[in-house]
Order: C-alpha cells, then sequence, then structure tokens
C-alpha cells in the first residue's frame, strides 16, 4: 500500500472568513478528514478503535502556510504516518492547490485516549500499530509553548455545537477562538503565516476557559486556562504568527 495518501476538498461559504480566505480553523478540519479517511484503510479509525475503548486525540500540531486556499479552489490533501514514537503517533500533511502549488504543510502528534478513564494510552500498550514512513518534507515536532504573563484576557465558555463523537471541544475549533481574539480590521491585511497548538487538557461542555493573550511583533501567543478549576487547569497553548 502507497504509504502517502491523498484526499480532496472543494474551499465552500462554511471554510472560509468574511475576506474569502480559508481559515486556519479549516485548515485543521481538512488535515483531521484526511487523517480519518487513511485511518479507515488502515483499519485504525473509530469503529476498530471503539472495540478497544480507544479513540484518537490530538496534543500538538503545527502548520505553515505559503497561501491560505481562496473560496471555490480545488485542494488536493497529501498525508502520511511517520514512525510512532513512545508517545504518540505523529503525521505528516503538504497540500496543494490545483496547479500543484504548495499551500500549507502541517505536522501533528496523535495520541490514543482511553474512552472510559480519560486516560492516555501509550501506543506500546495500545495494541494499535500503523507503519510510519519519512520522505523528507515533514515539518520539525512542535515544542512546548512557555507560560508567561499575557497582557489580555477574554472569557469563553464550551456550547453543544463546539463538541465531536468524543464529548470535547473539537480541535479544530480552538483556532476560531484564537481568532476572535482580534478584529476584522487587523485579519483584512494579516492572514496567519504560521500556528502552533498544544491541546494539553480536555474542554468539556460549559467548561468556562479564560484565553490570556498578547499580540507582539506580529505573534498572537494564547495560553488558555480552566477558569474555575482550583488549580486553573491548563486546556491549551498556541502562538500564531501573522
Amino acid at each position: 500500500m502507497n504509504p502517502i495518501f491523498e484526499h480532496r476538498f472543494a474551499i465552500t461559504e462554511n471554510l472560509v472568513d468574511r475576506y474569502g480566505r480559508a481559515k486556519p480553523s479549516a485548515l485543521l478540519y481538512m488535515i483531521q478528514q484526511a487523517a480519518g479517511a487513511h485511518c479507515r484503510l488502515l483499519a485504525v479509525d473509530t469503529p476498530t478503535l471503539d472495540a478497544k475503548h480507544l479513540f484518537w486525540a490530538v496534543s500538538r500540531c503545527r502548520v505553515q502556510i505559503s497561501r491560505l486556499p481562496r473560496l471555490d479552489e480545488q485542494v488536493r490533501v497529501t498525508t502520511w504516518p511517520m514512525p510512532t514514537t513512545k508517545v504518540a503517533y505523529p503525521r505528516s500533511v503538504v497540500a496543494y492547490d490545483g496547479e500543484g502549488n504548495e499551500l500549507f504543510r502541517a505536522i501533528s502528534l496523535w495520541v490514543l485516549m482511553d474512552s472510559r478513564s480519560r486516560a492516555m494510552v501509550l501506543p506500546g500498550k495500545s495494541g494499535i500499530l500503523v507503519d510510519g514512513t519519512l520522505t523528507g518534507a515533514e515539518l520539525a515536532v512542535p515544542h512546548a509553548i512557555a507560560t508567561r504573563e499575557l497582557e489580555s484576557t477574554k472569557l469563553k465558555t464550551v456550547g453543544y455545537s463546539l463538541l465531536d463523537r468524543n464529548g470535547h471541544m473539537n480541535n479544530t475549533r480552538y483556532m476560531d477562538w484564537v481568532e476572535d481574539l482580534l478584529p476584522s480590521a487587523f485579519h483584512e491585511n494579516h492572514p496567519v503565516k504560521e500556528f502552533t497548538l498544544c491541546y494539553l487538557n480536555e474542554a468539556l461542555e460549559n467548561d468556562e476557559i479564560a484565553l490570556s493573550y498578547q499580540l507582539e511583533d506580529g505573534v498572537l501567543t494564547v495560553d488558555a486556562r480552566q477558569n474555575v478549576h482550583p488549580e486553573k487547569t491548563r486546556v491549551f497553548t498556541a502562538q500564531v504568527l501573522f
């Protein structure tokens, strides 16, 4: 079987911002959907994992953007699993426009979670095997984003529409929250060039999340924490380059 899988997407109205550019969350959606389609071929998809009381979750994702696709464009996403590590299943993506020009590339770290305990299950104990390959086109694995004081804070609440089949806020929706921290007037002339998301804990329905953030020298840093938890548990961190 060819280790590189291809999946095609049409950029429709629901995937673009007010300026007709694909939203960063749309890129994450394409990455997620392509990975899911490939997992079906590899027999490590949701029905297979359900039988083992497991589910896939993303722990980190880094995306570098050459050009954001626009409304009505066709996008060809290529994806392949990289060699499994002791804790995660890395996956690489490179996406192209209709003329074969690169649009974006990404690396995501996928982990297995126990659907009953909500604890991570290491690959060596999961019974889930994924053969990986390296092509030379892979991005480096993103590092953790360091904690620091940030100047502004906004509160968000996890609503029903943000949840996926695993019962938590879907990984693609975090970038919508991050983009909403800045106004349209900024986004109009500052398309996203690169972003990194580190997912640290689940966000569940009705959770109130405090998003601390700061824009400095074209870099938006975000540190999101449970607002009412006694320990202010970190939910995710993000860095976005404009």
